[in-house]
């Protein structure tokens, strides 16, 4: 027995010759996490992961039931529901999960963004984290039309015009989309794959990679902390952190048991896409802040088409988003800089009033 660690088993001695164990052990112990007045916000990516780990097991659990095709994926969902036991548990908690998932990534986006964690040398962390944060958006886009109900169908056709909007290439985006010039059964098949196959792809690549970025820099500390003077307090990573992140992880479990019991998720009315739209057909709701946004927009704005003008807008603002590590210069100087901390209030501000009003507002035709 080697000095410093305790006897092992034969299993851990053989796992060890083919993986090295002992290596991962040894880093495990390594790792420490910054110990400050905002450690508590660290805790949102993990939660994020748990919930994606969620999202990953319920999805193929839903997929030995689900068939991609305009005339059989609403009535194979109503099977799963109401023939195969515990079915709509299955599907309540997907449902639910993705919800979960969307907002605990906002908020380690956001808590990361007013903490200026992209400084150097994190940027690329930062801009993968951006990445996920798009992809996951994806799945929620792709994944709402699956059900083929009324809802979902009717959503999905005004989501789809909105980049058809665009000079030049809208129209070839939007048809993309699609499979067609309209929401079809192709629409619904080519969705499904990007759903299940093309985004579950780049994202393992992308999660990876972050994973690697997250453990290769550590975890940042904010620029008032790090200024501080004295020793800089760290807890260790296992098992203190891990311990903590565990609890985060079961607080999100029963968060997510509770909605998925108490409030299961409802199928609807099968698309007829013969029917027109009801009114008040809405996004989920972290889209809501900009479809809200879009209707609002008076159709033309010095002669320029207001559509196009609020699309270009929601670009701008993601791209100053993902590029704030190379905008925001005073932060990579090592100085305090209020930019993140306004651009990022007035952001969140600005979703929740607009998707307040999405939400309260007399729907029209």
């Amino acid at each position: 027995m080697e000095q410093g660690y305790p006897k092992r088993s034969k299993l851990w001695h053989w796992l060890d010759e083919r993986i090295g164990l002992k290596d991962l052990e040894k880093l495990a112990k390594k790792k420490e996490i910054p110990l400050h007045r905002h450690t508590f916000w660290y805790y949102f990516g993990g939660m994020t992961l748990f919930l994606f780990m969620v999202q990953v097991i319920t999805g193929i659990l839903l997929l030995l039931y689900y068939r991609p095709s305009a005339g059989e994926a609403f009535e194979s969902i109503q099977f799963l529901m109401t023939e195969v036991e515990f079915g709509w548990l299955i599907r309540s908690i997907h449902s639910w999960s993705a919800n979960l998932m969307v907002f605990a990534m906002f908020i380690h986006l956001f808590s990361a963004l007013l903490l200026t964690a992209y400084r150097a040398p994190r940027e690329l962390t930062w801009l993968s984290g951006g990445g996920l944060l798009a992809l996951t958006l994806g799945f929620g886009f792709t994944g709402y039309l699956l059900p083929w109900n009324e809802l979902s169908f009717f959503a999905t056709r005004v989501g789809t015009e909105i980049p058809g909007v665009i000079p030049v290439i809208g129209p070839f985006v939007r048809r993309l989309l699609r499979g067609g010039d309209d929401v079809t059964g192709a629409t619904l098949t080519r969705f499904y794959g990007i759903h299940v196959a093309i985004l579950p792809a780049i994202v393992t690549v992308t999660l990876g990679l972050h994973l690697f970025l997250v453990q290769k820099h550590g975890m940042s500390r904010p620029p008032s902390e790090e200024r501080g003077e004295g020793a800089k307090r760290v807890m260790p990573f296992v098992p203190n952190f891990l311990l903590r992140d565990l609890v985060g992880w079961l607080c999100a479990l029963g968060v997510l048991a509770a909605l998925a019991a108490y409030y299961p998720a409802e199928l609807g009315k099968k698309a007829d896409p013969f029917q027109p739209a009801p009114i008040g057909i809405k996004p989920e709701w972290y889209f809501m802040a900009m479809f809200q946004t879009l209707k609002l927009i008076p159709s033309h704005i010095l002669g320029i088409e207001g559509e196009l003008i609020g699309v270009l807008g929601f670009g701008a603002i993601g791209a100053v988003l993902i590029l704030m590590p190379f905008l925001d210069r005073r932060a990579a100087a090592g100085r305090t800089s209020r930019f993140p901390a306004v651009f990022g209030i007035a952001l969140i501000l600005y979703s929740i009033l607009l998707t307040y009003l999405g939400y309260t507002m007399s729907p029209t035709k």
